[in-house]
């Protein structure tokens, strides 16, 4: 909503006759009332409250990044995705996209592996890998740790791997990704969680978590160690944060943010990877410990199928998941249903409204709803 004055001036004449300088009056008239009655607390009721809501960046250029990683640069500096990778290049390594123009423009850089330098180990892991999944970027102490997944549908015989890196620029001359191994696994009749889309926060006091998970038995916590960005006990029992009711349990994509003493988990429901059939969606809770509980705004806890929505399906913008927030900016992947369900990144600078919650919703989505 805009300002009363900014409202006033670009409403329509409902009469093109009437002479301009009476409504000059009239406009003049109620700005006055308004003067006199914010003196006595009464003129509150004149115009609404704000709206709050996102801001779409509106990005452009290559935006075929699924499941993006978002790394906002400090002013001036490149921003940086880091997202699913594709069989068809790099070995199916998560791959690189960069903004020179703080997210506005985007362009694919490559991926972070190629033959000589894929991790080994992830495929003895898991058998039939082709592809490496939702990636995770983070900085610390001057080193960049990208965790990363190997799995294959529909199954949890999944890893978590790690590896590091000096500098995110592809042509700075220290640039070299070093893999660092495992970091957690789940395995068929073993584990009840699936050891994939991690999300990683360090909190104030250096301790480091990773959130974790899809379906089967929802999405995981365990803490790590800095620097080596490894768990601190490989076998402690994670906690779960949150959980849908019943079978395959349609969640994932945990993201971890800490804000105002609150920590958020943003998370993903229902189904993606169809298309414009997709039903993904976006939803959050938060909680004032990192390991829960996590509840939304009704109260509900996550682990009871909780959860206050923050994207859905609107218009042309189908399934949107599988995000990350950098710097307030949420990304996201969607579905454009005008281009024939093409993968497309989506960024959002995110509003909060004054009970501490996130809106990702734009003023046009709100309006059309």
């Amino acid at each position: 909503m805009p300002d009363a004055p900014e409202a006033l001036a670009d409403a329509p004449a409902d009469n093109p006759a009437r002479p301009a300088r009476r409504r000059g009056v009239a406009v003049v008239a109620v700005l006055v009332v308004t003067a006199l009655l914010a003196g006595t607390g009464l003129a509150w009721w004149l115009w609404p409250d704000p709206v709050v809501a996102a801001t779409d960046l509106g990005p452009a250029g290559d935006l075929r990044a699924h499941d993006p990683a978002l790394v906002v640069g400090d002013e001036g500096e490149p921003w940086y995705v880091f997202n699913t990778g594709d069989v068809r290049q790099g070995l199916g390594a998560p791959q690189i996209r960069r903004s020179l123009d703080e997210g506005r423009t985007w362009e694919y850089v490559g991926t972070v592996w190629d033959a000589s330098t894929r991790p080994d180990w992830a495929y003895e892991a898991v058998p039939g890998v082709q592809n490496f999944w939702a990636p995770e970027v983070l900085e610390h102490d001057g080193t960049w740790y990208l965790y990363y997944s190997a799995s294959t549908f529909g199954s949890n015989r999944s890893a978590i791997g790690l590896t590091t890196n000096t500098t995110l620029d592809p042509d700075d001359p220290d640039y070299a990704w070093v893999d660092q191994g495992l970091v957690w696994a789940s395995e068929p009749g073993e584990t009840d969680y699936n050891a994939i889309d991690p999300g990683v926060l360090v909190d104030d006091d250096g301790r480091g978590w990773m959130a974790f998970g899809s379906f089967w038995g929802g999405l995981q916590l365990v803490e790590l160690d800095f620097p080596s960005g490894k768990p601190v006990d490989p076998g402690a029992e994670p906690v779960t944060l949150a959980s849908r009711t019943g079978a395959p349990n349609p969640i994932e994509a945990p993201y971890l943010v800490h804000r105002d003493g609150w920590y958020y988990l943003f998370f993903s429901r229902d189904f993606c990877c169809q298309g414009t059939d997709s039903t993904y969606n976006v939803a959050v809770g938060r909680s004032r410990a990192v390991t829960g509980p996590y509840v939304d705004r009704a109260g509900k806890d996550l682990v009871d199928d909780g959860g206050e929505q923050l994207l859905t399906t609107t218009g042309d913008m189908v399934g949107p998941g599988g995000q990350s927030v950098s710097d307030g900016v949420l990304a996201f992947h969607w579905y454009d249903a005008a281009q024939g369900g093409e993968i497309t990144l989506g960024l959002r600078e995110l509003a909060w409204d004054d009970d501490g919650w996130p809106v990702a919703t734009t003023r046009e989505e709100q309006a059309a709803d």
